[in-house]
């Protein structure tokens, strides 16, 4: 199957074209900038992606685009689009004014591009520099009111070489699918070919072939993601899975026993451990979010090395991975700058000769939910919002104590609970409490308080890489609130985190 490849240059918006990419039927992956590519790879066309660089700075990211262009279609997004004119003759200066926000986009020539968009139509832009001269062989085919080439294409009649300084991938540019669209198939030559049915057929049978009659064991979390690969792996290989799910204290409440019984009743062999006090012991003192992180996967990977111990005839490690975890856990510019660590990527220690099998790896979280959907999971699994790694260690702000876990459990249920209750649940993408390190002032009866704070985060989102906050009504929130500081001794104070992602994360540690 042809692919399509996108090069990362570090825009916080790269996985989100890949995202409008596969929901046209195109398979795509991203890779740094810096990857060696020719096409012996079965790549069929190339997006460069946007950057926080500037093109006018000393060592700024490149690659070579005239080798590029001369074997695949390539089309270039805000710095992609930059550095296409930089590189081939054109010239890139500071703007005067930044750019940021919609802007109207203006067709000021004919252009396949435009097929089924209209003459003037709303785009997002994030740039503080400006293409000023196109290469000679350049033709501005947009503009905006501020910038005088938005976009534009290298070549004649028929090429497939195209820059535009806007962001066709998020939804404020109102017909940027439609331009990917007429880019792909209209420009490129691309057939829309990827879909989730074919997705499971093939993975199967890979994951048959993988493993070649070899046992396989699974860790599971209680998500979505380590419940989907499980259930794939079953389809796959049957009663040669192995499966077990840890209670790390780290889970929200009741969850340890909720999921066990619906793993139970999927037919998966899932064998339940219990170490609560390890993990809290471990934590003991941290602070730190990423040393948190380290600490956890380290006790996670130790449980697992006892447990495996049990399944001597195993000789594969199952891992709910997927795309998003494995590109964030890889650096644009190189080892030394880390993003954030996820303890499910990177594999276990040499000394237990497990090799690793990650069948989800190549899906964003709303595939994996397909692909879960056609495989049966039940929907209080999979309609289950996404949950972080380190469960809520990441969700107390401070140090992790079992009476910090079950302030803040107590907190979560109640908060949850009112979202089921009122039908917002389903409408919402991620919503949780975070237990905050601060005690605030309060009155309950006649008497002064001094307790925590709890923070209620939701939002709505595709995969996760961009998030609005949800607009749960007031008295919604309200009754929450109440509930929380009624029931829940020790918190005499809720807010509500309003932030949207980006600037702010989803998370907050």
């Amino acid at each position: 199957m042809k692919k399509l490849l996108i090069l990362d240059f570090g825009s916080q918006l790269t996985q989100l074209i890949a995202r409008r990419v596969r929901e046209l039927g195109v398979y795509c992956e991203i890779v740094p900038f810096h990857t060696e590519i020719n096409a012996s790879q079965e790549y069929s066309a190339i997006i460069l992606s946007g950057s926080p660089s500037s093109v006018r700075d000393e060592g700024h990211p490149e690659v070579n685009l005239q080798r590029l262009i001369e074997k695949f279609p390539v089309l270039g997004i805000c710095y992609g689009a930059q550095l296409m004119a930089h590189q081939l003759g054109g010239a890139v200066n500071a703007s005067t004014k930044r750019e940021y926000g919609k802007a109207q986009l203006l067709h000021v020539a004919d252009d396949p591009l435009w097929e089924g968009i209209p003459d003037a139509s709303q785009v997002w832009m994030s740039h503080s520099d400006s293409i000023v001269r196109l290469p000679t062989d350049g033709v501005v085919i947009g503009t905006t009111e501020s910038i005088p080439v938005a976009a534009f294409r290298i070549g004649g009649k028929g090429a497939q070489t195209y820059g535009v300084q806007f962001h066709p991938e998020v939804m404020h540019t109102l017909f940027g699918k439609k331009l990917l669209e007429n880019w792909l198939f209209g420009i490129a030559g691309l057939q829309p070919n990827w879909s989730m049915g074919s997705f499971i057929g093939e993975q199967v049978e890979e994951m048959r072939r993988t493993t070649q009659g070899e046992d396989v064991l699974l860790a599971l979390s209680g998500g979505v993601d380590s419940s989907v690969a499980a259930l794939l792996m079953k389809e796959a290989i049957g009663n040669r899975l192995h499966c077990f799910f840890i209670d790390n204290g780290l889970l929200r409440h009741g969850e340890y026993e909720q999921v066990l019984a619906t793993y139970k009743a999927l037919g998966l062999d899932v064998h339940g451990v219990d170490a609560k006090d390890r993990f809290y012991e471990g934590l003991r003192g941290v602070t730190d979010p990423e040393v948190k992180r380290k600490v956890i996967g380290k006790l996670f990977i130790e449980v697992f090395e006892e447990e495996s111990k049990a399944h001597p005839e195993v000789r594969w490690l199952c891992q709910g991975t997927i795309y998003p975890d494995r590109i964030e856990s890889v650096s644009v510019y190189g080892p030394s700058a880390t993003i954030k660590s996820h303890h499910n990527v990177g594999g276990l220690p040499e000394k237990l000769h497990l090799k690793i099998i990650e069948p989800l790896k190549l899906l964003f979280k709303d595939e994996v939910r397909k692909v879960g959907l056609s495989l049966g999971l039940p929907q209080d699994i999979l309609g289950r919002h996404p949950f972080p790694g380190p469960g809520l260690a990441i969700r107390i702000i401070g140090e992790v104590t079992p009476t910090h876990v079950q302030l803040l459990q107590q907190a979560d249920a109640i908060y949850l609970k009112n979202l089921r209750d009122a039908g917002w649940y389903d409408r919402i993408w991620q919503a949780g409490a975070i237990l905050l390190p601060i005690h605030t002032v309060g009155v309950m009866g006649d008497e002064r308080t001094y307790e925590r704070v709890i923070a209620l985060r939701a939002v709505h989102s595709t995969d996760g890489m961009t998030a609005e906050f949800s607009e749960i009504p007031h008295e919604l929130l309200g009754k929450i609130s109440n509930e929380i500081i009624n029931n829940v001794r020790g918190i005499n104070r809720v807010v509500y985190d309003i932030s949207s992602k980006p600037p702010a994360t989803i998370e907050w540690e």
